[in-house]
């Protein structure tokens, strides 16, 4: 009785380890498929904002070429300039604080050459936190989005004005720009709905992105995500 009770015990013992250890790959199997998913899901957003920027970019140049032909020279030369270092980047998904922030300053001057003295853009920046790696487009988003929300639809145009600064943990991403926020037409906008669908899923939601109306008529776009 006592080796029937022992051969008993082995055997189940032998089938709960083999049971624990098949529920052990399947939950790594998963994880790695949710991985995967994760990854194809944000480099195919990242895709979607390569021709979004491309054809707002070639848009900007039309409309110097018959205006100011040196002016659309110059513009192309940004061009190439941008679509050097945001393009052909691959399927990078994140960059540093750095890169983006040229990437924003090439993309200003390119449209300071529509907008003349009716773009004033104002970046600051704490330099400790140039290496830190953020999304890609993801202050070039929000460029993007003040001036097309803001300063365009504003007479005398106004000032775009940038913050970056490490708050309790996170990196706090601010935009300004003059104007008045629309919910509905921000909601439809493929930049700020790809902005938030990949921030949701990098950092998994403990990233925040907030827009809302500021003092004196201006709008604030906000992103904190966590300091890694």
């Amino acid at each position: 009785m006592a080796g029937i009770r022992l051969m008993a015990i082995w055997l189940l013992a032998y089938h709960l380890y083999h049971y624990a250890q098949r529920e052990i790959n399947i939950a790594k199997e998963n994880a790695r498929l949710a991985i995967i998913a994760k990854d194809a899901q944000l480099n195919s957003l990242a895709a979607q904002l390569n021709p979004h920027f491309l054809f707002n970019s070639l848009n900007n140049i039309k409309a110097l070429v018959i205006e100011n032909p040196k002016s659309a020279r110059r513009a192309i030369d940004l061009l190439s300039d941008l679509l050097r270092t945001s393009l052909y980047s691959g399927e990078v998904l994140l960059t540093t604080l750095k890169d983006e922030l040229a990437l924003v300053k090439d993309y200003f001057e390119l449209e300071k050459l529509r907008f003349e003295e009716r773009l004033q853009f104002c970046i600051d920046a704490d330099d400790r936190l140039d290496n830190t790696l953020i999304l890609r487009f993801s202050i070039q988003t929000l460029a993007e989005n003040a001036i097309k929300h803001g300063i365009a639809k504003q007479k005398n145009g106004g000032l775009i004005s940038i913050k970056i600064i490490e708050l309790g943990g996170f990196i706090s991403i601010s935009v300004q720009n003059p104007g008045e926020f629309n919910i509905d037409a921000s909601a439809e906008g493929l930049g700020i709905k790809n902005l938030t669908e990949r921030l949701l899923l990098q950092y998994k939601g403990e990233a925040k992105f907030d827009i809302i109306h500021g003092t004196g008529g201006n709008v604030s776009s906000t992103i904190l995500i966590p300091r890694a």
